[in-house]
């Protein structure tokens, strides 16, 4: 399915060529009918000679309408450029032109209407006249027709140039991603909220919920048509009725994007490639405020330019925008610049979810070329260095590329040693994916900050995974899968709930043995009630807590193992037989004092052994 929108001065018969096209009146607006102007976005659909059908859309001319023309355009895969034959190349002519230029609508077709009031000379003046306005922009060389749409004159061959043009044409994509820039949302009696729009990215099928972006609100899709056939499924490139359950029309506007949940961020900068049209009234200067057209969406956006103080009509550069209002881009969509009166200019989006640059600065100048025209592996390449770790699916949907597209990027970078997947092999929704460099940069840190800890606590077994894991500044959700890559590649060893070198173990002097073999005596020699005024090294007495020799219960009291353990299993015998247990009768249990047995039993309470009631302990 293909759209074919119009453009061209007002009152040189769009509308008019549209309707002896189609047998449908596009002017839909009561106040469009008395006026016989066109005013807003119309639509209608025709079936060429070869049988395929055709969306059309048919904007308004005149220049105080121009905002509803660009709501339009966007969605155009073939223009037709009318000229009225007994007016010639009129100012929105030129304008019209300048828009299709910006969008880069590749097909196009110039229809010289109102043929049958001129003579044939004064056809070819017109004819040779639109040649010139086209030179040096995409619609060079486009065919012209003359026609007639009172008389039908030249009617069949425009459908027949258009079958032509169409047989060349590439159809839409589909990257799984479905976006519908909506242009009308209204109600019908007995059905509810419908929404139109020309869908690109994706399909939408019956059934399906969908979420409309800025605002983040869903429904579900009821129905489907398209040139008022009902369907269970769209494809991309078609234009589309969307009936929507759960949510009513008021609460969707122009502008907003209807598609699949979770994938599509509103953003607030991004950065693009700018133009400047050479009919511009003045340069564009670095921090104006301007009018920003995409989709069907308007707001208000800075231009912060990267290269240059100012930007002259005709000459191209980087720039990021900042946006009044979040809108939700992708890369390669294209835009429209405006001034209250003009248009300035426009460009393409490279990335939609910009970081705030340095201006003339030379790396990110090269970034965004390779992200703009590099290959599918360098692109990937390069959003991977600005995302690791990041799941494979979530580097897709950045990279803009349909993902047979993308997988085939990713398996090169893997194949080159320049990228790797943690976690999942084959490439998988859930893979975690990074760069080599990344991945070599994190191994450095990690073994840099436990080898810095070795040092500093030369008899500790190493460090928590939950310390490693906030200290290399990864999420909860990612450290696992990260941290047993880790461990596979030798870079570091899990070593029970700590993590160390691979070649750290504490090591003790012939001293530091002595005071040790000393200390565990003294514990054993009254093992229920052992000394507190033997202060031990506390990264000795932490050695001995982590190789369960000892078991430290408070601040004060630390008991060797092999104790703590007969004194858990008779306070588990004697609660399982009285039901309960005091602490004064853990005292007299192992003949020590209520320091000792408070100690112990707080302990156990931590530890969810026991569960205090009122003076009694039970067991959990």
């Amino acid at each position: 399915m293909y759209v074919l929108g119009t453009a061209g001065h007002v009152d040189h018969g769009k509308s008019t060529l549209v309707k002896a096209l189609t047998g449908i009146d596009p002017d839909r607006l009561k106040e469009e009918k008395e006026r016989e102007m066109t005013t807003d976005l119309g639509f209608a659909w025709l079936t060429l000679p070869s049988g395929r059908e055709v969306s059309v859309v048919d904007v308004p001319g005149h220049e105080q309408f121009i905002k509803n023309m660009l709501a339009g355009v966007s969605g155009f895969d073939l223009a037709l450029l009318i000229v009225a034959a007994d007016e010639g190349v009129q100012t929105q002519t030129r304008e019209h032109l300048a828009i299709l230029n910006l969008m880069q609508v590749k097909q196009s077709i110039v229809v010289l209407t109102k043929r049958d009031l001129v003579d044939s000379e004064w056809l070819d003046l017109v004819g040779a006249e639109v040649e010139d306005v086209l030179e040096d922009t995409r619609l060079a060389g486009s065919p012209i027709v003359p026609v007639s749409a009172m008389t039908g004159e030249g009617i069949p061959d425009l459908l027949g140039a258009l079958d032509r043009l169409l047989d060349k044409a590439q159809p839409r994509k589909d990257l799984g991603r479905p976006r519908l820039p909506v242009d009308r949302s209204f109600t019908i009696a007995g059905f509810g909220t419908v929404v139109t729009g020309t869908l690109t990215d994706g399909v939408l099928r019956v059934g399906q919920e969908i979420e409309l972006v800025p605002t983040g609100k869903r429904a579900r899709i009821r129905g489907l048509q398209t040139h008022r056939q009902p369907m269970e499924e769209a494809q991309p490139g078609s234009r589309v009725a969307v009936n929507l359950s759960g949510i009513s029309h008021e609460e969707i506007v122009r502008g907003q994007v209807l598609t699949t949940p979770g994938w599509l961020r509103p953003t607030r900068a991004a950065d693009v490639h700018l133009q400047m049209i050479k009919d511009s009234p003045h340069p564009l200067r670095h921090n104006s405020v301007v009018s920003l057209h995409v989709g069907t969406a308007e707001t208000l956006a800075k231009v912060r330019l990267l290269e240059a103080e100012a930007l002259e009509p005709g000459q191209s550069a980087w720039a990021q925008l900042h946006l009044g209002d979040p809108q939700p881009l992708v890369k390669g969509d294209y835009l429209v610049l405006r001034s209250a009166e003009y248009t300035l200019g426009g460009g393409r989006v490279v990335d939609p979810i910009a970081k705030r640059h340095k201006r003339a600065h030379a790396p990110t100048l090269e970034r965004l070329r390779v992200l703009d025209r590099g290959t599918e592996s360098e692109v990937s390449l390069r959003a991977l260095e600005e995302m690791s770790p990041v799941e494979y699916q979530a580097l897709v949907q950045r990279v803009h590329l349909p993902e047979e597209d993308a997988r085939q990027a990713v398996e090169q970078l893997i194949q080159e040693s320049l990228a790797l997947t943690i976690g999942q092999q084959p490439l998988a929704r859930g893979a975690l994916l990074v760069t080599a460099a990344w991945w070599a940069a994190l191994q450095r840190k990690a073994q840099g900050l436990l080898a810095q800890h070795h040092q500093q606590h030369p008899l500790r077994r190493g460090i928590s995974k939950e310390e490693l894991r906030s200290r290399l500044g990864l999420s909860a959700q990612m450290f696992p899968l990260v941290f047993q890559h880790l461990v596979a590649d030798g870079a570091l060893a899990e070593d029970g709930v700590f993590v160390r070198l691979p070649d750290h173990q504490p090591r003790l002097s012939a001293e530091q043995q002595r005071v040790i073999q000393d200390y565990l005596r003294a514990l054993e020699a009254t093992p229920f009630s052992p000394p507190t005024d033997r202060a031990l090294n506390p990264d000795l007495l932490n050695l001995l807590v982590e190789e369960a020799q000892v078991v430290k219960v408070s601040d004060d009291v630390v008991f060797a193992a092999s104790a703590y353990k007969e004194m858990v299993e008779r306070i588990r015998a004697h609660i399982q037989a009285q039901g309960k247990i005091t602490v004064a009768e853990v005292r007299d249990l192992f003949g020590n004092s209520r320091k000792y047995a408070l100690a112990l039993m707080e302990h156990l309470d931590q530890k969810r052994v026991t569960r205090r009631l009122g003076d009694d302990r039970v067991l959990r």
